[in-house]
């Protein structure tokens, strides 16, 4: 619930905007996540939730097979589809602004994590904003230190301009700053993200830190981070955050992340926080899942985030 004018609350409405790209890894069949995560009964559970939907559909995002993959920055570096990504990234972005501007909180379904891109810069272009990564991975790679060409690795040092980033005007979002950047949940880290998080004013909390400390205590750190100062924050929660066992259907599967009712957990200070503004859920892979089941992981933690108790 939100409170009007009047100050009285009123059912919160949500847009759903699917963004079925994979330009931003090599592994195929993420683009089939929107479809997945809406199967999985979106709809009906934010509903559940107490949430108007909106549904707005899917991007129009050519197939990669149609497209030359390798595209050389003016830098030295390399970024796979990064033409492609720009074209979709920059239609996004324009959904999400129109969203909010309508009065719905955008809440976006990848696809591989380069959307992000796209969804935050939206979240930012008129207001200033913080952001919340849910991730095993700290996706702060660049077209120089990135090993595989693959921008799913790249989506927040893009939307921070880091480095050959810099200026690069679709990609930086205007009004996120690292002092109101957490990352939640690493476990799997580059050298170069690693030597960049120790020197940036990036929020880093790591699996290791999370056993240590407790999950609800790192979220309501991040939650402060993001929301300190800023108009609200987005969400980006990439499925591979959880623990394999419990959300198979992802792309690159880290062991060791969090269990199912820590997820939730999570989800549910979102929820309590009251400061989202976007959302996005990234990187369900059906052809790697069994039988929907991270999709369906995916339909819960939405309506956590927005809301959704038991009692």
């Amino acid at each position: 619930m939100i409170e009007n004018g009047s100050g009285e609350e009123s059912r919160r409405s949500v847009r759903l905007i699917g963004a079925p790209t994979d330009y931003g890894q090599d592994r195929r069949g993420v683009d089939m996540g929107p479809s997945a995560i809406r199967y999985g009964g979106l709809s009906d559970g934010l509903a559940n939730a107490g949430v108007d939907t909106q549904d707005a559909g899917d991007l129009l995002v050519p197939r990669a097979e149609e497209r030359d993959p390798e595209y050389r920055t003016p830098s030295e570096g390399k970024a796979r589809f990064l033409r492609e990504t720009e074209d979709v990234c920059g239609r996004l972005s324009n959904e999400v602004q129109q969203s909010l501007a309508d009065g719905h909180t955008p809440l976006v379904l990848g696809g591989d994590h380069s959307i992000a891109i796209g969804s935050v810069a939206g979240a930012a272009a008129e207001a200033d904003i913080g952001a919340i990564w849910f991730d095993a991975h700290a996706d702060l790679n660049t077209p120089t230190t990135t090993p595989s060409g693959n921008v799913h690795g790249m989506p927040l040092a893009a939307l921070l301009g880091v480095d050959e980033w810099a200026g690069v005007d679709w990609a930086n979002a205007p009004s996120l700053s690292r002092e109101n950047v957490a990352i939640v949940g690493l476990r799997s880290v580059d050298d170069d993200e690693r030597e960049l998080l120790r020197e940036s004013e990036i929020s880093a909390y790591t699996m290791s830190e999370i056993d240590r400390r407790g999950l609800a205590n790192v979220v309501e750190e991040a939650l402060a981070v993001a929301g300190n100062g800023a108009e609200g924050y987005h969400v980006s929660l990439d499925l591979d955050w959880l623990d394999p066992t419990i959300a198979p259907g992802v792309g690159t599967p880290v062991r060791g992340g969090v269990n199912y009712r820590e997820a939730h957990h999570a989800m549910e200070q979102v929820a309590e926080d009251g400061g989202l503004r976007s959302m996005e859920m990234v990187e369900v892979n059906p052809t790697l899942d069994q039988h929907n089941e991270t999709a369906e992981l995916a339909v819960e933690l939405a309506a956590s985030a927005f809301g959704k108790r038991i009692l």
